[in-house]
């Protein structure tokens, strides 16, 4: 697909639905090889991308919340409550029973996802605040996310806090500063050699999101057979209402605040575009439900459709300079007239 231009920008959705449909078609290879169970092995997935997350990251990417903290706050404000009060909403609509409720929460509650950073490029959003706002919500996501889960899915199955921070911290924490300690290690020999390096990573990170969607959908085929419409209808929902609020607040917020159309773009991206696999991983290792992992699977495959898609529709509309204005009053309208 990378081969074909007009297929390049998809070419990770469509690996994402291909994966999809073959787990679907034959769960049974998913499932355990050798006589060993594969589901274990989704979190150690999630760390490697976590990891390969770290070394993309340097001193000038903290800078950046002290240059531009309006869009960093804004971001992370609308990350922790928008998505999850929306899930919490959907799931109720919808009449999730616990564990997809569980999981549809968990799904609203974590970081933002990675290749948020790349659909901000394709949509000409600003780009370094995309990287700014992910560090941002992954580094909070250790303390805010379990305290959301608490609140949020407490009634739909038992949380432990201390055991999701935990997790978390394991999960997100000490990979990314592992891969972060390495690139200050490795210095100009990691600039020397960054192409290859960012290649091999973006391959690791498609194959770890990849690897935790075919080994958590695979047993719960037949659920997906019965309820897979509702849960992708679910995804559609919560992530429009991720998308919309995220541009429409920022646009309104921009009246006062230094938040220009490229930043309300990037931070619509951030808000609606979830950590499928940090989401599938806790579901995984900390609720013990691949039940509760099918929302944030089925938001991995959705939130990189939709994101492409809003990318390629951003992308050929050139983003406004400057401030929102607010409408003149009619009288003051008149006055100037």
């Amino acid at each position: 697909m990378r081969v074909l231009e007009f297929l390049r920008r998809q070419a990770f959705a469509l690996t994402i639905i291909a994966c999809a449909v073959s787990a679907y078609l034959w769960p049974s290879l998913y499932i355990e090889w050798f006589g060993v169970k594969l589901m274990p092995f989704v979190g150690p997935s999630i760390q490697l991308i976590m990891f390969g997350m770290g070394t993309t990251l340097t001193s000038a990417d903290f800078l950046r919340v002290a240059k531009a903290p309006w869009g960093v706050a804004v971001g992370a404000v609308l990350q922790f409550t928008v998505m999850p009060l929306a899930a919490v909403g959907v799931a109720k609509v919808l009449g999730f029973e616990d564990e997809l409720a569980a999981g549809m929460v968990l799904i609203g509650s974590v970081a933002g996802g990675m290749a948020s950073n790349v659909i901000a490029y394709l949509a000409k959003a600003n780009v370094a605040l995309s990287v700014t706002m992910t560090c941002v919500s992954t580094l909070l996501s250790p303390i805010v996310t379990p305290f959301l889960m608490k609140t949020l899915a407490g009634t739909y199955v038992e949380i432990n806090v201390l055991k999701m921070m935990v997790e978390m911290l394991k999960i997100v924490i000490l990979p990314v500063g592992a891969g972060w300690l390495l690139r200050l290690a490795l210095g100009h020999r990691y600039e020397t050699h960054k192409r290859g390096i960012d290649l091999a990573l973006q391959t690791v990170a498609m194959f770890g999101i990849c690897f935790s969607l075919v080994v958590c959908l695979a047993p719960n085929r037949d659920l997906l057979a019965k309820a897979g419409a509702v849960i992708f209808l679910s995804t559609i929902l919560h992530t429009t209402v991720g998308y919309s609020l995220g541009y429409g607040i920022s646009r309104l917020l921009g009246i006062w605040l230094p938040i220009d159309e490229r930043d309300a773009r990037t931070v619509a991206i951030e808000v609606g575009m979830q950590n499928g696999g940090m989401a599938a991983a806790l579901a995984v290792n900390v609720l013990h439900s691949s039940v509760a992992a099918l929302p944030a699977n089925a938001a991995a495959i959705w939130m990189n459709l939709s994101g492409s898609t809003l990318a390629s529709f951003w992308s050929t509309r050139p983003p406004t300079s400057g401030k929102a204005v607010s409408p003149r009053p009619p009288q003051e309208e008149e006055t100037r007239k």
